[in-house]
């Protein structure tokens, strides 16, 4: 079955259709047409996230991410959507760790029209302190629906708080609540000035396209937006942990959450996909490792996942775990330890590593089935997986993973690098601490 997929790889229109260049403003720009549609999927990714923040203004990338859609010079509050589905299109955007991403869907006639949008709100967004204020607003109540009222994100919140003593990667991605409330309009003016300049930006296009003729087009329009410094870079790095480290939420919740992190490679890193295949191992469906264990045969959770930042610098392996009632954290904390220790030892089944590698190569094909997904995609590895050339090697590098090295990834996931948080009423006593050394029984 992997043999085959190889195989349609060479099938598929690959790196030779692709065109990169670069502007003069120095906008990157990443193109593959795919003409079986007549529709475009355009993508603009910026390398700012809350990594690029500090105390007193975190949360300001996020909050661009909702005044990018309220007017600038030549369309107005409102009108950035209103003329995207006037046009057959639609939008989106998302913010992370790393970066913002804007995502553009529409018809490849809504082309100039669609670049004509972007040109206005990159080259002369509005920012004006009466929608500041009300958006202000809006991300409050955000950030209390999303975190502050949700447990599980809030416990997670606390935990990246908690995991993380010098790097930004501590930092919210929605921001900290009296930061929130504080931004000047000095501070977004530079924030927006730094980091959504040309040379800080990867446009990626897929579908209906000529490369020549859309670059054209954007040498025209997002060209003539100025250049401007490069941003400082982010150079801190994270001191090794040196022992566990623990917190407990207080919360009146019949429903007790365990989570447990391990900081874990950049996305970059030769290694990152180990853990990738290692993730899925432990909580990919309902046969993973970690669902029969805690789910099935202990009952001892409601369900358990698990997830892995894919970012510039190290993040975080992390694993959730929403506990039955009536469940002391702590056996479910030595179970899981448990089973990191066996796999360590052990190593995956032949079953089990043909299933990851499955797993991981169905996701890859499934996404490049679709112009979005294809863009998603591209951006993503240009941005963090060392350039979009990358992309097209998964199959080769998926399968060339040993059941050996995702036994060294769990062998790195130990009690004494891990930081344990329990968010649920008081007084659950932690697991002890196993007298194991690297992982093995």
């Amino acid at each position: 079955m992997i043999g085959t997929l190889v195989v349609l790889a060479a099938l598929t229109a690959g790196p030779e259709a692709v065109v990169e260049a670069r502007l003069k403003n120095g906008l990157e720009v990443v193109i593959w047409p795919d003409a079986r549609i007549p529709n475009v999927a355009l993508y603009f990714w910026y390398r700012v996230g809350s990594r690029n923040e500090a105390p007193g203004i975190t949360g300001v990338s996020h909050f661009f991410e909702h005044m990018m859609f309220n007017g600038a010079k030549k369309y107005g509050p409102g009108e950035f959507d209103r003329v995207m589905e006037a046009n057959g299109g639609s939008n989106n955007a998302f913010t992370s760790n790393d970066v913002t991403v804007y995502q553009d869907w529409f018809p490849k006639s809504a082309l100039p029209v669609i670049l004509d949008l972007e040109r206005d709100r990159i080259g002369a967004l509005a920012i004006d302190p009466k929608m500041v204020e009300s958006e202000r607003q809006v991300v409050y109540s955000e950030r209390r629906m999303r975190v502050d009222d949700d447990n599980a994100s809030f416990l997670d919140e606390q935990i990246r708080a908690t995991a993380f003593h010098a790097h930004p990667y501590q930092i919210p991605v929605i921001g900290w609540p009296s930061d929130i409330e504080s931004w000047s309009i000095e501070d977004l003016r530079r924030h927006f000035r730094t980091y959504y300049a040309p040379n800080n930006c990867t446009v990626v296009a897929v579908g209906d396209v000529d490369p020549k003729a859309l670059l054209r087009d954007l040498e025209r329009t997002l060209g003539k937006i100025p250049r401007q410094p490069a941003p400082r870079p982010v150079a801190v790095k994270e001191p090794v942990q040196r022992g566990v480290r623990r917190l407990q939420v207080i919360e009146d919740t019949p429903i007790t959450i365990l989570e447990i992190v391990w900081h874990a490679p950049a996305a970059a890193a030769p290694d990152w996909r180990r853990f990738d295949l290692l993730r899925s191992l432990l909580s990919g469906g309902e046969s993973s490792r970690l669902h029969r264990r805690l789910v099935e045969t202990e009952r001892v959770a409601l369900s358990v996942s698990a997830w892995l930042d894919g970012g510039f610098d190290p993040g975080l392996f992390t694993v959730q775990a929403e506990l039955n009632e009536g469940v002391e954290p702590g056996r479910v904390e030595a179970l899981i330890f448990e089973e990191l220790r066996l796999l360590a030892r052990d190593g995956p089944s032949p079953d089990e590593l043909d299933k990851v590698r499955r797993q991981s190569l169905m996701a890859y094909w499934s996404a490049l089935e679709t112009i979005d997904g294809k863009a998603q995609a591209l951006g993503t590895f240009h941005t963090f997986h060392g350039g979009w050339r990358n992309l097209f090697e998964l199959p080769k590098t998926v399968e060339s993973i040993t059941g050996a090295e995702i036994a060294a990834a769990a062998g790195r996931l130990t009690v004494d690098k891990a930081t344990i948080g329990v968010l649920g009423r008081a007084g659950a006593p932690p697991a002890a601490e196993p007298a194991e050394k690297d992982g093995v029984p």
